[in-house]
């Protein structure tokens, strides 16, 4: 299989959305609502927030399947990315009306926006990495584990774990590097397309 070509069940499942399958819809939900709604909950602190974000997401994926491009990642990096670039727009929008209201200043509202699209752009990593790494950060980090107690528990040597969460950590540095508003689809102004 050619390095850029996504695993066969994202080729199948863009194939299902662009004919309109209902079932298609239910099943990416399945797999991927979860996810969508904890990346927007993480960004905008806001269950109902997050709920109406991870109803956007998937209606704009029913809508532009064909957004989907296998070189830039797998399917479920690509929900990630969407899921991200909307929930750092829909904060800004709420903060924005906020500062309008008298409810701080320009400066504390780029901070905090700044801080949730870092926050965002490290969980996008995190849920982006290939399964070895995200396990290994996962076990050093969620549940304390050493680097010889995650050699064990994932059956790898020592000096494999070591490598597995140095690069883990290595790509997690760059989540300062977010541009605000970036990581939304093109052509959508920082917001996932809206009823046109």
């Amino acid at each position: 299989m050619a390095k850029d070509t996504p695993p066969r069940w994202d080729r199948r499942m863009q194939q299902r959305l662009a004919r309109g399958e209902a079932a298609a819809l239910g099943e990416l939900y399945d797999r991927f609502a979860s996810l969508v709604h904890s990346l927007a909950h993480r960004v905008l602190d806001d269950e109902d927030a997050a709920d109406q974000v991870t109803r956007e997401v998937f209606g704009y994926i029913w809508e532009n399947p064909d957004a989907y491009d296998p070189k830039q990642g797998n399917l479920r990096s690509w929900v990630a990315r969407i899921t991200n670039g909307q929930a750092v727009h829909r904060l800004r929008e709420t903060e924005a009306a906020a500062l309008a209201e008298g409810g701080g200043s320009a400066e504390e509202l780029e901070q905090k926006v700044r801080r949730a699209a870092v926050a965002a752009r490290a969980d996008y990593i995190v849920t982006s990495m290939p399964a070895p790494l995200r396990k290994a950060l996962e076990l050093a980090y969620f549940q304390r584990r050493d680097y010889r107690q995650t050699a064990a528990d994932l059956g790898v040597t020592e000096d494999e774990a070591r490598r597995r969460l140095r690069l883990g950590l290595q790509l997690l540095s760059t989540a300062h590097t977010v541009p605000l508003g970036g990581s939304a689809p093109p052509g959508h102004g920082g917001g996932i397309g809206r009823a046109r």
